[in-house]
């Protein structure tokens, strides 16, 4: 048996969810933030048989692929006394998506 930690976009997360119940496959979700944007990710704890990661692995990864989005920073602004000089950063346009996944050894499994 193996337990699957996967870290998915917020907004991929119904997806996975979504296909792994289709497929019988229990999940469980707990909500997270990316270091890197500070944007909502989602932690799916996966119990699963051995034989059944790879169907697990490849729903995660039609679910999840990589994509461009346009980042806009915020503007600065220098000083508060009179006029506020601001300064825009240009928009930037990044990969996102994709899932970061651990696959650990079950020792044990209980339900109780």
């Amino acid at each position: 048996m193996k337990m699957i930690f996967a870290i998915v976009r917020k907004e991929d997360e119904g997806f996975v969810i979504e296909r792994l119940n289709k497929e019988k496959i229990s999940v469980t979700k707990l909500s997270s933030t990316g270091g890197f944007l500070r944007k909502g990710n989602a932690t799916l704890m996966i119990g699963t048989e051995d034989e059944k990661v790879e169907t697990v692995l490849e729903i995660i990864k039609e679910e999840c692929s990589r994509r461009k989005e346009v980042m806009i920073t915020p503007s600065y602004s220098a000083g508060s006394k009179g006029p506020v000089l601001g300064y825009v950063a240009p928009p930037v346009t990044i990969d996102v998506g994709g899932a970061t996944v651990f696959i650990v050894n079950v020792e044990q499994f209980l339900k109780l």
